[in-house]
């Protein structure tokens, strides 16, 4: 069965506006109720902020990725508190020589104790983030025989 002009406008226009309201209320469902559970919105401390706010104005994102998103020079760092640890993480940002791990050349920051402990604490945030499973754990082939 064919549908006439009219009821081909109908079916298009009410199918749209269908699809368009379920769209709204499963983003507003998504922002109102999971994003604040995924993302521990609870813990955002001034030192996290402070922390994002260093992010974005040494340009991290130019190298790195997090949470998928930024450019792939350099490490993804989403889970690097995790990976590191905060020993590791401070000793790199307060670094003030230039670096070059396998062979990709690392900014000297000089970061102060301060500025440290914010990227870091942002860091820790980030990398408790439910991202369910991103970025994936490699799986590391172990040959049997070397000993």
């Amino acid at each position: 069965m064919l549908l006439s002009k009219k009821n081909a406008r109908v079916f298009f226009f009410g199918g749209t506006i269908v699809t368009f309201a379920v769209f709204i209320v499963m983003s507003v469902q998504t922002l109102v109720k999971e994003v604040p559970v995924k993302t521990h919105e609870e813990n955002l401390s001034k030192e996290v902020i402070a922390g994002k706010k260093l992010w974005e104005a040494n340009n991290c994102m130019g190298c790195h990725t997090i949470m998928g998103e930024g450019a792939y020079y350099a490490p993804e760092l989403t889970k690097v508190y995790e990976r590191r640890g905060e020993g590791y993480i401070k000793a790199v940002l307060q670094s003030s020589v230039p670096w070059s791990p396998r062979g990709r050349k690392m900014v000297a920051y000089n970061f102060s104790d301060r500025e440290a402990e914010d990227m870091i604490a942002f860091f820790k945030w980030i990398g408790e983030i439910d991202l369910n499973g991103f970025p994936p754990k490699p799986e590391y082939k172990i040959n049997k025989n070397t000993k």
